[in-house]
Parts: C-alpha cells; sequence; structure tokens
C-alpha cells in the first residue's frame, strides 16, 4: 500500500537537492516515527532532514518553553493574589482558572486582540443588566460574575507579562510569540527549506505562520485531502478548500495533493453492537482471524474504552502499540493515595483530631489495599478483632501494636503515615516515602506509574514550598483528584511494530491496510460537549474562535481521511440507548454508507446461553447423618426447626456446616441487638418478681430503673459504642420506649384490682426428649422462654418480639402445612408451650396460652396462638390433644430431616 507519507516523501526527496538543509514539519510526534522509518528506506547515504512536530517548531520560532499546566496553575494563582484584595481558596480559584487558561489559549492561538474581546465581552454583560424601567435586581453573585468578567483582561496581560519574562509560557502564548518573530526566525534561517505535511485545521497563528514561510521561498505544504471531499461542499474538505481560495501563496500555485484513493475498491463492515463490551469483545474475535498486526490500527472514537480494550485484546497479538494515554485515575494505586486522604480528612470531619483517632473503616481501607496488604500478613486477624470488639475509631498505638506483630522492614515507613502533621509539606514526604517502600517489589508496569505519581508529588512539593498555596489537606485532596482526573500515564513501545492501539486524533498523517474504529456513535464522533468557557457562543463567532462547528469538520476530515487507503475497515458502534441518543450511529457513518454502495452492515449482540434457575440441593451422606446425630443429642431449638421448615439448605448451612454470620463492626445499632437489650432489659426487671403478684407499686419502681438497666445493656452488647449522638442516640430512645410503653401497658393491667398478675419465670431454659417413629434414636427439643406468667388462673408462655407482629400469624387451625411461613411464630411459641408442659412447674388444672407481645403492636396486647376457624370464635387454650395433633405433625419433618433418600432441597420460592 502506497501510503500518504511515503508518496509525499517522494515529491520531497525529488524536489530538494540537499537534505541537510531541509525541514520537516508534521502535526504530531508520532507521524516522526514513521517519516524517519520512510526515509531511511528510500535514501541509502547522507543525514536525514530535521524532522518537527509543529509544537517543536513553534517552539522553536517563539524561543519561549512551554510551562507544565500544574506550574502554570500555581503562577496564575500568584497573579491572582497578587491583584486581589479578597482573595478565594486555591482549591476554589482552581475550579475556574483552568477555564479561563484555556480561553486565554485559545485567544492567543487564535491572535485575537485581548481588548477588544474581552471589553465586548463586558459591554455584552453590562447591557445584559441595563433596564430601561429599573426592575432589574442585581444580586450580590450576578455583581461578582460581572466584576469577574471586567478583570479577566487584567488577569491575561499580568500573567501574559509575568511568563514571557520568565520566558515560558503556555502553548497560545508561544505561537502569539512565534507570529511576532516568524520573519526574525526565516531571515536567520533563509538557508533552509521547510515541508509541512498533513496537515488540515489550522488556528490564526498557524495559518498566519505557514503562509510567511510558505512565501518567503522554495518551502512546500502538502495536504492529505482526496477529491471526492475536496471538489464538493463535503465537511471533511472545509478547511483546505478554505485555505485554496483565501491564502495568497496559491494564486499562482496548485494545491499539493490531491488523490482519489477513496473510491478505490475495499471491504467495509459497519457493525452495530449491544452495549459497549460486545463492540470491545467483537473486536477480539476480528483481531483473532488476524495473522499479521504491522498494518492495522485499532481506533477508539471513546478513549475510555482503553482499559477495557486492553483487558479483551486476544493472545496472538505479541506486540501493541499504544498512542493514547492511561488515565491516571484508572490507576489502582489512586486507590492507596486517596485512602491515605480519607484517613485525616475523615479524622477532621469527625472531630478526632486532637485525640489522634482514626476511623476504622480507613484503616482497614488503607491496610486493605495490595500495596500493603501483602506486608502486612496479620491484617485479616486485625480487622476481626476491630468488629468483635466493635471498635469505631483506632488509635496510632493500636496500629502500632499491629505492625509490631508483623515481620517486615518497613514498619516505621508505614507507621508514619498516621503520624499527625501540622504543614502539607510534612504530609505531602510521608507519600513519597511510601512509594520508595513500595516500588521494590514491583513489576515493570507498576514502576511506571508509580515513577508518574512519583514526579507529580515532587513538582506539587517543590511548588508548595516556593507558594505555600495549599492551607490545608482538604484542598489538596481536591487539586490531587483534579490531577488525576486530567492527566494521563504515556505508554512507551515500539511504534512500528504490531497492532496500533490510538485515539482518533493520533491517527493524523498515518495510513493502514485494516481499520477498526469502535464506538462510532453521534455524540462520540463528533462529540456532542462543548467545553466550559467564558467566552458567549456568539463572541466567539464574531471574533472567528473555533466553535463545535469548526470541531466536527475536524473529526469528519480525520474519519473520512483514515478510509481513504485503508482496504479493510470496521466500524462498530453501540446499538443501545440510553435516553441521550447513545444508540445512534455517527452522522459519519451514515455519510460513509451514501458514498460507498458495497458496504456489509450487521448487528451483533452478545451470545446468550439460557440457564436453567436449578434448586440448591445437597444429598445426605454418612458424614452428614453423622452430624444430624450430634444435633440430635444436643438438641433443636424451635428457630432451628422453623429454618429448616422455610429453607433446608440455609439449615443446612448453620447446622451441618456451622456457618456463622460474619461479625462487623456495629455503627448503628443493629435490630437483633436492640432486641437483645430489650430482653435483657425485662429480664433484669423481671427475674427478681419471680413468684410474685404484679402491683402498681412494683411496676413503678421498675418504670424508674429502666432507664438505667437499658442504659446498662447498651454498654454490654453494643461495646465501644457511641449513642450520645445521631441515629444511635434515637435507638436507644427507642429500646427506652419499648421497654417503658410495656410497662405501662403492665400497669394499666394490673391497675384493675380485678387482674392479678404472678411472674413464674423469665428466661428459663427448657428442654424435653421426644421419641419418633422410625429413628431408633431420640431426638431432644430445647428453647429459652422470655417469660411465663399467670394472669387470672391462665398460664401464659411469652415470647418478646421488637419486630412487628399480627394477630393473623398466631391463626393456626390446621397444621397441615407447617412449612408455610405465617405459621412460624405460631410454632416457636408452641414449641414452648410443650416445654413447659414437660417441666415439674406445670399444672395440668389450669389453662395454657402461648403468644407474643409485639412491641410495635402494644396496642394489641398480649397475641395468643390462636386455634380457630375463619368466623369463629377465639379458640387459645391450649389443650393436651393440640400439643399431641401438632407435635405428631411436626415429627414427620423430623422423620425428613433424618432420612437418607431425601435431600436438603432449597424451596423454588426462596427469598434468600
Amino acid at each position: 500500500m502506497q501510503t500518504f507519507i511515503s508518496e509525499t516523501l517522494n515529491d520531497v526527496l525529488k524536489n530538494t537537492s540537499s537534505l541537510e538543509n531541509a525541514v520537516i514539519i508534521l502535526p504530531s510526534q508520532r507521524a516522526k516515527v514513521f517519516v524517519k522509518q520512510d526515509l531511511k528506506d528510500k535514501i541509502t547515504i547522507g543525514f536525514l532532514p530535521e524532522i518537527l512536530s509543529i509544537e517543536e517548531f513553534i517552539q522553536q520560532v517563539s524561543e519561549i518553553y512551554q510551562i507544565d499546566n500544574i506550574q502554570l496553575l500555581f503562577e496564575f494563582y500568584a497573579i491572582y493574589k497578587k491583584l486581589e484584595k479578597d482573595q478565594i481558596s486555591f482549591d476554589t480559584f482552581t475550579s475556574w482558572a483552568s477555564t479561563v487558561l484555556q480561553d486565554f489559549n485559545e485567544i492567543d492561538q487564535h491572535l485575537i486582540n485581548t481588548d477588544d474581546i474581552f471589553a465586548y465581552i463586558r459591554d455584552i454583560e453590562r447591557l445584559r443588566k441595563w433596564s430601561v424601567k429599573g426592575t432589574f435586581k442585581e444580586t450580590d453573585l450576578i455583581k461578582d460574575h460581572h466584576s469577574f468578567l471586567e478583570k479577566l483582561n487584567s488577569y491575561y496581560k499580568e500573567l501574559y507579562t509575568f511568563l514571557k519574562r520568565k520566558n515560558i509560557g503556555y502553548q497560545g502564548l508561544i505561537y502569539r510569540e512565534a507570529c511576532n518573530k516568524i520573519d526574525s526566525y526565516l531571515t536567520k534561517n533563509s538557508h533552509k527549506t521547510f515541508s509541512f505535511i498533513g496537515f488540515n485545521a489550522l488556528n490564526k497563528a498557524e495559518e498566519f505562520i505557514f503562509q510567511k514561510v510558505l512565501e518567503s521561498g522554495s518551502s512546500e505544504i502538502y495536504w492529505d485531502v482526496d477529491e471526492t471531499f475536496f471538489n464538493t461542499n463535503h465537511l471533511a474538505g472545509k478547511f483546505i478548500r478554505q485555505y485554496k481560495s483565501e491564502w495568497k501563496y496559491y494564486e499562482n500555485k496548485e494545491l499539493k495533493t490531491l488523490t482519489s484513493n477513496f473510491n478505490s475498491s475495499k471491504n467495509i463492515e459497519i457493525i452495530g453492537a449491544a452495549k459497549n463490551i460486545t463492540q470491545v469483545k467483537y473486536i477480539g474475535e476480528i483481531l483473532e482471524k488476524k495473522e499479521k498486526f504491522n498494518n492495522t490500527a485499532l481506533v477508539l472514537a471513546d478513549e475510555t474504552l482503553l482499559p477495557v480494550a486492553l483487558s479483551s485484546l486476544p493472545k496472538n497479538i505479541n506486540a501493541i502499540n499504544i498512542t493514547m494515554g492511561y488515565p491516571l485515575k484508572d490507576i489502582p494505586v489512586v486507590n492507596l493515595f486517596s485512602s491515605i486522604f480519607k484517613l485525616f480528612l475523615t479524622q477532621e470531619k469527625l472531630n478526632k483530631s486532637i485525640t489522634q483517632q482514626f476511623y476504622f473503616k480507613d484503616v482497614i481501607q488503607f491496610f486493605r489495599q495490595p500495596f500493603i496488604y501483602q506486608k502486612v500478613p496479620n491484617i485479616d486477624e486485625f480487622c476481626n478483632a476491630i468488629a468483635q470488639n466493635n471498635i469505631t475509631f483506632i488509635t496510632k498505638e493500636e496500629i502500632s501494636n499491629l505492625l509490631e506483630k508483623s515481620e517486615f522492614d518497613y514498619k516505621n515507613s508505614i507507621l508514619n503515615i498516621f503520624n499527625p502533621f501540622t504543614s502539607i509539606q510534612q504530609f505531602i514526604p510521608v507519600m513519597l516515602d511510601l512509594i520508595d517502600i513500595i516500588k521494590e517489589e514491583t513489576v515493570s508496569l507498576e514502576k511506571e506509574y508509580l515513577f508518574r505519581f512519583y514526579t507529580i508529588l515532587n513538582q506539587l512539593n517543590t511548588l508548595q514550598k516556593e507558594y505555600h498555596h495549599f492551607s490545608d489537606l482538604k484542598t489538596f485532596f481536591q487539586f490531587f483528584k483534579q490531577i488525576t482526573s486530567q492527566e494521563s500515564l504515556s505508554f512507551q513501545g515500539e511504534p512500528l511494530k504490531g497492532l496500533q492501539l490510538m485515539g482518533m486524533l493520533e491517527t493524523r498523517v498515518l495510513d493502514f491496510e485494516t481499520i477498526i474504529i469502535a464506538s462510532a456513535n453521534e455524540g462520540v464522533l463528533p462529540a456532542n460537549f462543548q467545553k466550559n468557557s467564558f467566552i458567549p457562543f456568539d463572541v466567539k463567532i464574531q471574533y472567528g474562535l473555533p466553535t463545535y462547528r469548526e470541531k466536527d469538520a475536524i473529526f469528519s476530515y480525520h474519519f473520512f481521511r483514515l478510509t481513504q487507503r485503508a482496504k479493510n475497515i470496521y466500524i462498530l458502534y453501540n446499538t443501545e440507548n440510553d435516553g441521550f441518543g447513545n444508540g445512534e450511529k455517527s452522522r459519519f457513518v451514515t455519510q460513509l454508507e451514501m458514498l460507498q454502495p458495497n458496504i456489509t452492515k450487521k448487528m451483533i449482540s452478545p451470545l446468550v446461553i439460557a440457564q436453567k434457575n436449578e434448586q440448591k440441593e445437597i444429598y445426605k451422606n454418612e458424614q452428614i447423618l453423622v452430624r444430624l446425630r450430634e444435633i440430635a443429642k444436643q438438641g433443636f431449638s424451635p428457630s432451628s426447626l422453623t429454618n429448616y421448615l422455610r429453607n433446608p439448605i440455609t439449615f443446612y448451612k448453620q447446622k451441618i456446616l456451622k456457618i456463622k454470620e460474619y461479625n462487623d463492626v456495629e455503627e448503628t445499632v443493629a435490630a437483633n441487638t436492640l432486641g437483645t437489650i430489650v430482653h435483657e432489659t425485662l429480664d433484669k426487671l423481671y427475674t427478681p418478681l419471680v413468684g410474685k403478684l404484679l402491683s402498681v407499686e412494683i411496676i413503678k419502681d421498675m418504670m424508674q430503673k429502666s432507664t438505667d438497666i437499658v442504659q446498662h445493656q447498651f454498654k454490654v452488647f453494643f461495646k465501644n459504642g457511641d449513642i450520645s449522638t445521631g441515629k444511635n442516640r434515637l435507638i436507644f430512645e427507642v429500646a427506652n420506649r419499648f421497654v417503658y410503653n410495656f410497662l405501662n401497658q403492665e400497669l394499666k393491667l394490673v391497675s384493675n384490682k380485678k387482674n392479678q398478675l404472678k411472674i413464674i419465670a423469665t428466661e428459663e431454659d427448657l428442654a424435653s426428649v421426644i421419641h419418633v417413629d422410625g429413628l431408633d434414636f431420640p431426638i431432644k427439643i430445647h428453647g429459652k422462654v422470655d417469660r411465663v406468667d399467670e394472669l387470672n388462673g391462665v398460664t401464659r408462655i411469652i415470647d418478646y418480639k421488637t419486630g412487628l407482629v399480627k394477630n393473623t400469624e398466631l391463626k393456626i387451625s390446621d397444621f397441615s402445612n407447617l412449612r408455610d411461613d405465617k405459621h412460624h411464630k405460631a410454632i416457636q411459641v408452641l414449641l414452648y408451650a410443650f416445654l413447659f408442659t414437660k417441666s415439674k412447674n406445670y399444672d395440668k388444672n389450669k389453662k395454657l396460652t402461648a403468644g407474643v407481645f409485639s412491641f410495635k403492636n402494644l396496642n394489641s396486647q398480649f397475641l395468643s396462638v390462636d386455634f380457630a376457624g375463619v368466623r369463629k370464635p377465639s379458640e387459645t387454650n391450649i389443650t393436651q390433644d393440640k400439643l399431641e395433633e401438632f407435635l405428631n405433625e411436626l415429627k414427620t419433618y423430623i422423620v425428613e430431616i433424618y432420612n437418607k433418600e431425601i435431600s436438603f432441597l432449597e424451596p423454588i420460592d426462596a427469598k434468600y
């Protein structure tokens, strides 16, 4: 394939007698490598010409060095502080300063008189607030905005003068100064010839400089445009047509070079794919079929797909050259640095700076970072101890104890991270020291990005020493996040080998036989976003500044230029609509379909394999049966039996495998902890009263003691928890209210002299053995009943529930379907009733009932198990016949548990 570079260099060599004084100027650094390689193949002896990117050439002409973006912000803030009396903080300044600098850059690149444009913007704003009737009310915010716009010109002039004096500048400043010095530069270099190759959209400064160079003598400019786009009104040829008609140079010169490659035979496939991941996976399939990749480019219109694309490349690619930066924010080490910031920012937020305590989640997050975790072997043990002791805040001493038990050489360096600091200049060296530690045991790629962060932090440290712009850690963290979101890590590789993975702008000048373009969607190609700017749209048009219209033309040129010489073209777009039009293919793709009739179109979607949602099933073996026999001896609790009825798999996990719930730090009082506290409080109140009749005086005395007991129970069951503020304070009050309301209900009950209430037992452990037909061993059943009392001659088995229970949940007229969830509360209290009947305290002559007190439904009072059918009078008395009938049904499920042929099977409608 004859590339544009090859064709152009042939012409340059034909018209240049000596390359010694030749200068070739290209749009990008990447193009330089390909030009050098092509020249090596074309010339056998002699020196290569001087090859420059446009940025290098402009810098050479201006004799000014480009300033780093970070340093530029620091310098600009210094200028701002010099001009303003009422100054804002550095983090607030950077939120708008980047936009202002971008506007300054654009204004300079297009050689606009700043006095004119800023005065124009100022006058527009003054007209907007002017009102004939005087009804316009100018708020403080509007006043500040107007004041800010009127100061833009003074900011610009002061910054421009300052940077020029130091011989440094942003790109626009360098361009403007290059225009001022181009004549003297050409005089000094009159012996040189210049060749501009592969340019398209030029800013005004570039136009001015190019024309000056072209008019000075034997110099040429080579455009890469096809006749299809140049000889029509197609957007891709807009700029080159404009230069051909407007430049004086073309009054007696022909345009170089027009080609007719676009209409040559091509294999073009346009592929619609559901979601970006499907696109990337399909690209992997395309590449997997290829054997050689030296003339293949994968172009990502959406550059955020780079991490996904890299992980989806097939194994047959043995070399790859990436010409786009990997975003720093996507690099894992960012999480490590963020976790360090979070340690101190949360500490300050929770007012723990004085006591030097750190929030447990931040400490665990730091030690769980891969770079740290591998160096602290006992971190899991430390985390478990935090959960078991419910420690919310951790001291440096506790962290020191953790590190003392670890055998590694970097204890002090990691411990230094938790040291208090008084300035950012103390904080940054700690992070630099950490990088020094972790780089020793990293692979080459990790070293690369650690070094990138090392240089950024070093630069910030140097600038902070000079300017002191970071007043606190929050300001520094905001700036750090801003940098990581904007900066990227450049890859280094062999640019002439393997697959080329590129962004759209990196394809300038380059040609490939096979092109794969991903994310060719409207809104991505071209992008539909407009950059933030303080210059209104109509002002940009008035002064010839680029708008989205020019950007559309730029992307149109890049897209169609890529297709000119390529033989195999694969264009993929996302068909899924997210509500913002992302499912629409790019207008460029539609234009291509009209220009190239022989295009293959297809739609692809991920291969979806229908999987049957099978029930979990565990078959019983001898080991499980042995464990079940152990449980028979230890005993079944009512909750374990209802667990089996609800979901046999849950029973298997909890009772057979002995899997317990994960212990975590309880910052907010959990529902089960609240329940335990209420239960224990009532137990402490009622235990001294076992065997006694309750009276009004006794209950009033209990009501006075209740708050202290609740508080004590919180200390016992909510270890190290703070109940003085926030949600926990509210939950503490809820617990108090539960106990108080219950006692108040008891008070109302005994206030009626007809009622006699006697406490028989509290938190009593009950157990009994039953024999089941078909099993040659007894089954023990045990449980702890919250309370047994006697009300007016009726014995009551009581279970406390801090949740909401309704009376319908205790109706059980038929025992044939105990698996039904609605019966499980009734099963529990009936089992307690059965166990109580087997105890020595049971009096068969008294009526027996069982039920619950629901603390969220106390108005319903005691909710008894009701055996009555629908629309029949309540039947709450528990007779021996009822218990026998209930127990016989329950035994069928116990037989099922011990039947080897019946597996543990998850219900179809299991909720979890």
